[in-house]
């Protein structure tokens, strides 16, 4: 038996205990400052810590292209578009890749018996896409990486698997809190990063799960086959419950871990013992962040919020920021808010105070240094006190220009997203009388950034539906067991107007990530641009499932040297019984007809394995 301690609570597993694996995950990251030089000095990060980190391309090379997809999820999002180089010339078909030369695995694919990934070759006057099988040898490099991650999006994304990652500290928002006593004043340099892993565990007579560190010391062994798996209890997430067919619902289910934090409206969550869940939907928000300058607040308001709006001005930094914000619906009216003083002839000076009509953007001819040439400028209406003038700003501009509102009127969130286009300015007029706490009515302003969409479950308290929620499946982790089905169909109680307030960190993701159609205007030129040729790039496509592929293109020695990423759960289950701790006693299954593991062993052993969603529909006789 062993006797550990997790989160200050003491628990136990005694000699003989069934114990079901449903889960491996990682519970922190061991960070360690890089320097070859000086002692290493280690400590752990909390997966929720709220820096940002860049990540530094990892200097040791890959054999092959298998290699590299068992290292890292391969998929057509852009987060899981791997970027490798190669150390040789690559000829594919007529063209030839160049050493050095970026190469994009955008996703995986099979021909037969053949395994290939995707690769595509980015161009200045074209995109070469082919494909290439996993066996394919070579000597590729991870390229470097100018985006900046969460820890937790490195852990899901960029954390490979069998390998440290290192990252640069980009913004340390809480390095006072957390690694005071560790790191210098100010520290700039690299740190290696690699997971630490717990287990996730169900005992036949708890229904809680019990997390598990992986370097506990107990011996287990293997007895999935003498047990039945549906006596245990069968956790399940709320992507688990979201991905169920829409005929399954409404289901009742029992709430095992709720969440560890949330906000006031869901709180319900960790109270409550027994739920109904009325259906899985889509569903629409508004990404909303404070005007302010520093700690900003972020929300997600619904389509529901009941409370008005009138509109705040907008700042616009660039000329460029004007183009791209006047629309057909309504003459966008700005007035500068700095000086700029043009020296091409035939485009106009602009002093603080100018107001202008912005009109569209046009190719004009100027004179400069003696020549002429044409340029991109966008063609406004000078406004004066006799009348109007037409000037040509030009679109390197580096001003400012701020919104001048001619619009009274009071607007629903609903009518905003139908007839303006975001990003857009906004101040609560009329609150939301029927939330009895309406955080956006103190907000000085608000700027309604974009439309997202995401995954929501209906559910509401088991003995107490007067109320139903929209609960996020994406960002509220809670634990169930469904119980049954309700004989007869029950009628959905009114919806409560939730608006969501967010981390910082999951602002930032939903920005990158989820229905990202909006994008920054480029930065403006020094001078005059020449007849332009840029254009907006295509929002990115969401995440794609994947199908796992089971061989990679290596050989089997090869496969067992490969580690697993963040979260293994599947029906390939290891039931486990303790068998004997160094200190303890002999168990009730002879340790000599079996083969003993160490929680060490088991998780190098699981992590190997593919992982499989559960399938667990034989407990719930629905």
């Amino acid at each position: 038996g062993s006797i550990y301690e997790m989160f200050g609570n003491e628990c136990c597993l005694p000699t003989g205990e069934v114990i079901k694996i449903i889960s491996i995950k990682i519970s922190k990251v061991s960070a360690e400052i890089h320097n070859e030089d000086e002692d290493k000095t280690c400590f752990d990060l909390p997966l929720d810590f709220p820096g940002l980190f860049r990540i530094v391309a990892d200097r040791k090379p890959y054999i092959t292209l298998g290699e590299i997809a068992m290292t890292f999820e391969i998929c057509p999002s852009r987060v899981n578009q791997i970027k490798i180089t190669s150390a040789n010339v690559i000829q594919v078909n007529d063209e030839v890749i160049q050493r050095d030369e970026s190469i994009i695995l955008s996703s995986l694919a099979e021909e037969g018996s053949e395994q290939l990934v995707n690769c595509e070759v980015i161009r200045k006057d074209k995109k070469l896409a082919f494909t290439l099988p996993l066996s394919f040898k070579g000597e590729f490099y991870e390229c470097e990486d100018d985006q900046f991650y969460t820890l937790a999006e490195i852990i899901e994304w960029k954390m490979p698997k069998g390998r440290k990652r290192t990252v640069n500290m980009a913004k340390t928002t809480a390095v006072q809190e957390y690694f005071f006593n560790y790191l210098p004043e100010n520290f700039k340099g690299e740190l290696d990063l690699a997971p630490v892993y717990e287990l996730q565990a169900v005992m036949k007579f708890r229904k809680d799960i019990v997390h598990i560190p992986s370097t506990l010391d107990v011996e287990v062994i293997d007895v999935t086959d003498k047990y039945d798996m549906n006596s245990f209890v069968q956790p399940l997430s709320l992507h688990d419950i979201f991905s169920r067919h829409h005929e399954d619902f409404p289901i009742v289910a029992e709430i095992i871990e709720g969440p560890e934090q949330t906000q006031e409206s869901f709180k319900f969550l960790k109270s409550c013992k027994e739920i109904i869940i009325y259906k899985a939907f889509e569903a629409k928000r508004i990404l909303a962040s404070e005007i302010r300058s520093d700690s900003q607040k972020y929300f997600l308001i619904p389509t529901s919020y009941n409370g008005k709006f009138k509109r705040r001005p907008r700042e616009f930094p660039t000329a460029y920021d004007l183009e791209i914000a006047k629309s057909n619906k309504e003459q966008l009216h700005v007035v500068a808010t700095k000086e700029f003083g043009s020296h091409y002839e035939g485009l106009q000076t602009v002093s603080i105070g100018d107001q202008f009509l912005v009109q569209h953007r046009e190719t004009s001819e100027i004179i400069y240094g003696g020549t002429r040439k044409m340029v991109e400028a966008l063609a406004c209406e000078k406004i004066k006190k006799d009348g109007y003038e037409s000037v040509l700003i030009p679109m390197c501009m580096e001003g400012g220009f701020v919104e001048v509102i001619h619009d009274k009127k009071q607007y629903q969130i609903s009518e905003i997203s139908q007839k303006f286009q975001l990003p857009f300015n906004v101040k609560v007029s009329v609150r939301d009388l029927s939330i009895e706490t309406d955080v956006l009515a103190a907000m000085p302003g608000l700027h309604l950034e974009e439309e997202i969409t995401g995954s929501y479950l209906l559910v509401a308290p088991l003995h107490s539906q007067a109320e139903s929620y929209e609960i996020p499946v994406n960002r509220i982790k809670v634990s169930l067991q469904l119980l049954f089905r309700p004989d007869k169909e029950n009628e959905i109680p009114p919806v409560k107007t939730i608006v969501e307030q967010i981390s910082e960190d999951c602002y930032y993701t939903l920005r990158r990530y989820v229905n990202a159609t909006l994008i920054p205007p480029p930065r403006p030129p020094k001078k005059p641009l020449e007849q332009s040729t840029s254009s907006l790039q295509p929002g990115q496509p969401n995440k794609p499932e994947t199908s796992s592929t089971p061989k990679y293109g290596l050989p089997e020695n090869d496969l067992e040297k490969m580690g697993e990423g963040t979260d293994l759960t599947g029906p390939d289950t290891i039931a486990l019984t303790p068998a004997k701790s160094k200190n303890g006693t002999e168990t009730a299954i002879e340790a000599g007809k079996e083969d003993l593991l160490t929680l060490v062993e088991l998780l190098e052993l699981s992590i190997e394995s593919q992982p499989h969603q559960p399938q667990l529909d034989s407990q719930l006789r629905l």
